[in-house]
């Protein structure tokens, strides 16, 4: 596989096949949209997305999460999973946030990578879609399809994370890994992938057909 060349190809085909890429996630304000990923670990933005609206009118505020009762927002959360954890770092963030970075999520990762519950993933999703910044989200799906595609050889995000920072175009960066998700979803999925509906099969090292 020529990387450089084939990855303007697979763009080329995802746009065409994704033209709107965007997070499903549904925020109005940047720290909505922090905590709506951290909710969506190990969850379904769907299922996020059902949860925000109750939880974003309770605490209409972010100094309504600082202070907020945990076991309220446990209670709302709970549908998510590991709702303990994931109210603990959603309060301690939204503390974070007004003692240290004046009620705004953080435009730089080495800052976001100090607020509770947030790695790299999370980081670069804020970089890309709060601040239209070039970013690249490693999620499941980023890893699983860039794998097969021959892309990258490895499965640890961060290398993944910055093997493909040298190949694709940074202003097209964000969007690819959306467009990744979407793919995955529809066509690319983790149990049987659909190749015989993929058209970006051509560049894949795993297609047989």
């Amino acid at each position: 596989m020529d990387k450089q060349k084939d990855i303007l190809g697979i763009i080329e085909q995802l746009e065409k096949d994704y033209p709107r890429a965007s997070c499903s996630l549904e925020y109005e304000k940047d720290y909505e949209l922090l905590f709506s990923v951290r909710l969506a670990a190990q969850c379904t933005d769907e299922r996020v997305n059902k949860i925000t609206p109750e939880l974003f009118d309770t605490f209409p505020t972010l100094e309504s999460f600082a202070s907020a009762d945990i076991s309220e927002v446990e209670r709302i959360v709970r549908p998510c999973g590991f709702f303990h954890t994931k109210a603990r770092d959603i309060i301690a963030a939204a503390n974070m946030l007004l003692s240290d970075f004046g009620g705004h999520v953080p435009d730089n990762m080495e800052d976001l990578l100090k607020l509770p519950g947030v790695g790299r993933k999370t980081a670069n999703l804020m970089l890309g879609d709060v601040y239209g910044k070039p970013a690249v989200v490693v999620d499941t799906h980023c890893i699983r399809i860039t794998g097969r595609l021959g892309l990258v050889h490895t499965k640890d995000p961060v290398k993944i994370e910055l093997e493909l920072k040298k190949i694709l175009p940074p202003e097209k960066s964000n969007d690819f890994c959306h467009r990744m998700v979407l793919h995955g979803r529809a066509v690319c999925n983790a149990r049987k992938p659909k190749c015989e509906m993929c058209n970006i099969a051509r560049f894949c090292d795993t297609f047989t057909g």
